[in-house]
């Protein structure tokens, strides 16, 4: 036994594998044990403070647990508080949105994760891990309208550029805001905690795209430290202390590639397209990609259709 335990400690690709075992369950205690919704009302107070002194120490200490910001793309780089440095715009020019109007672009900038066709109503937030689209849409009719659809799994991470855009021409008509918990949802908890994404706090997005038979849908999760969700069109941001109401009425028009709101520190975007939807080939778990770039395919329009918007 002592031999067999000699031989492991000297096996560099087992110590490796055994302390990644060991953060993994260190971030899943540290960031799922805390008292989630407290921690995320006082990130969010905090990091509006405007002082730029506590602001250069606040990014100072976060590039040391997330990475640097890259903020050669961002239009200001100085920044008053936390808050105006996660949510930054974009220089001009800084992205490019697929020209195409069949192929529709990713929303975001994001890591992509579990993708591919809803079997009926059934998806993956990670492989073994099923969930329903009815518990995660929360509306019957959006259930119907996406059931054997298609759908990508987008993961912002907090240094990345967290605004959304329009993945195609659209209107957005009404956004239906499902109040929940606010679990991390990197990889880590979706191993250990089922249906993830449908406890978390979401707003679901249907996108009218002027066709009879096709949409889009957004779905952005919230997750701890990250509860609020702004969108162009709506009298007021989504957070944890939102009391209106759950269907909210909204008539914005958006161009494909056209900024439709943000997040504050980074979260989770579910896309879905109907059946008619293809995934693009190019697209890889693990991958990341930026906002602009191919991400699934449009049906062609038929002579049947209205022009789309």
């Amino acid at each position: 036994m002592q031999a067999e335990t000699a031989s492991a400690s000297n096996d560099p690709a087992r110590t490796w594998l055994a302390r990644a075992a060991t953060h993994e369950r260190i971030n899943f205690l540290v960031t799922n044990r805390l008292p989630r919704r407290a921690a995320t009302l006082l990130m969010g107070r905090l990091s509006r403070v405007e002082n730029r002194l506590v602001c250069g120490l606040a990014l100072r200490l976060w590039r040391l647990f997330a990475g640097d910001f890259r903020l050669e793309e961002a239009a200001e780089t100085r920044f008053r508080s936390v808050h105006d440095c996660f949510t930054r715009a974009l220089k001009p020019g800084a992205r490019s949105v697929a020209p195409d109007s069949n192929v529709v672009a990713s929303p975001c900038d994001g890591i992509v994760g579990a993708h591919g066709r809803v079997e009926g109503t059934k998806l993956f937030q990670i492989k073994g891990f099923p969930y329903d689209l009815g518990d995660l849409l929360n509306d019957r009719a959006l259930v119907d309208k996406y059931r054997d659809g298609v759908y990508v799994t987008l993961r912002l991470t907090s240094n990345m550029y967290h605004r959304f855009h329009a993945p195609l021409a659209c209107r957005v008509r009404e956004v239906l805001y499902v109040s929940g918990d606010t679990w991390n949802v990197n990889p880590i908890a979706l191993r250990r905690v089922e249906r993830l994404f449908c406890k978390n706090e979401r707003a679901v997005i249907d996108l009218d795209l002027g066709m009879p038979r096709d949409s889009l849908a957004l779905v952005p999760v919230a997750a701890i430290l990250v509860a609020s969700i702004r969108l162009h069109g709506l009298p007021e941001p989504l957070t944890l202390e939102y009391r209106g109401p759950n269907r909210i009425v909204c008539d914005r028009a958006f161009a494909k590639g056209e900024e439709m709101g943000w997040f504050e520190h980074g979260s989770t975007i579910i896309v879905f397209g109907t059946k008619r939807f293809a995934i693009d080939p190019r697209l890889a778990e693990g991958a990341t990609i930026r906002m602009g770039e191919p991400l699934l395919l449009a049906p062609r329009a038929t002579p049947g259709d209205s022009p789309r918007l």
